[in-house]
């Protein structure tokens, strides 16, 4: 059993490697948890509140060092038209981790009236990445390998646009700009392009008045250029204010368009969330679908978010724009 449950860590990491190495932050549902600024740099300081959030997601629960990955993010308007904002991150997967730092600066243009929401906005981040890999621990030993324990520091950005107006936002951002070197596993280096475009499209229809319901439908989706793999996010977010509080719920269903002839990506994830005054609560449950699966366990996710620095909101607005308290 015991070597069994090797091996298996043994394919999360080699796809680990595939995947995620020096790839800066991954995507997963986080943004759902009014966090679009883990996704789209051009979000930094885009509402009328600053916003903190700390997110912590683990998978394939019960199975020993199978991946997680944490997260704090905060940004803030500063002036009139800037934004900033910084994101911490730490993500494990076997014997292969990294952990960064993202710094971002935005700006935002108003294309109209200030407080109907017509905005246009820039933002670029800048990311340093230590990437490790730490095998001194593995219990299947083959006396033909020489087992790795190092660690590099790599660097990348990512540049995006985003416009609101009044209940339309969408946004558009390409990621990993700089061609990533693959020295972590060998001396040299080999520079690869890890270049992924991310789109999202949506719109905020908010209802008769503060005790309709409110409902957020969009789009996210995505492009690596290297491989060529292609998937979208379909999400639903339903909003409803109760006395001083804010509950919602999402459902996002992800799927891929490779044309995969086992079986194309297919991911199923509701989301349940609160925001009461300045702070915001939420929990992320993803299971992968379909008939050809890795393990029948899901991905949890917990998100806590607090507002601060909030100014007069905008009188039509979706969420990002106009914070709930």
């Amino acid at each position: 059993m015991k070597k069994i449950k090797n091996i298996l860590v043994l394919f999360l990491f080699l796809g680990s490697i595939i995947l995620t190495a020096q790839e800066t932050l991954p995507i997963y549902s986080d943004y759902l948890s009014d966090n679009v600024f883990l996704v789209h740099p051009s979000a930094a300081g885009i509402g009328n509140c600053g916003k903190a959030r700390l997110t912590a997601r683990t998978q394939w629960a019960g199975v020993e060092d199978a991946p997680a990955l944490q997260t704090l993010s905060v940004h803030n308007r500063i002036g009139e038209k800037s934004g900033i904002g910084a994101i911490f991150f730490n993500d494990k997967n076997g014997w292969h981790s990294q952990t960064g730092i993202s710094g971002t600066f935005a700006y935002h243009i108003d294309m109209g009236r200030f407080e109907d929401a017509n905005q246009l906005s820039f933002g670029i981040t800048g990311t340093v990445l230590e990437s490790r890999i730490d095998e001194s621990n593995f219990q299947i030993q083959d006396p033909t390998i020489t087992y790795i324990n190092q660690s590099k520091i790599y660097f990348n950005a990512d540049i995006s646009v985003a416009y609101h107006f009044k209940g339309l936002f969408a946004y558009l951002t390409a990621r990993n700009l700089l061609p990533s070197p693959r020295n972590l596993y060998r001396d040299g280096v080999e520079l690869t392009n890890i270049r992924r475009f991310v789109g999202t499209l949506g719109y905020y229809f908010s209802g008769e008045n503060e005790s309709s319901i409110q409902l957020e439908p969009s789009v996210m989706a995505q492009v690596i250029e290297k491989t060529g793999e292609k998937f979208a996010d379909f999400n639903l977010k339903v909003y409803k204010n109760v006395a001083d509080a804010k509950l919602w719920a999402a459902f996002s269903y992800r799927q891929g368009f490779d044309g995969n002839k086992v079986e194309e990506l297919k991911y199923i994830t509701p989301i349940i969330g609160i925001n009461y005054k300045s702070y915001m609560f939420s929990y992320t449950y993803t299971k992968q679908s379909g008939d050809v699966l890795f393990d029948d366990a899901g991905y949890h996710q917990i998100t806590l978010g607090m507002n601060f620095g909030c100014r007069t909101p905008r009188a039509v607005g979706c969420p990002n724009i106009n914070a709930s308290f």
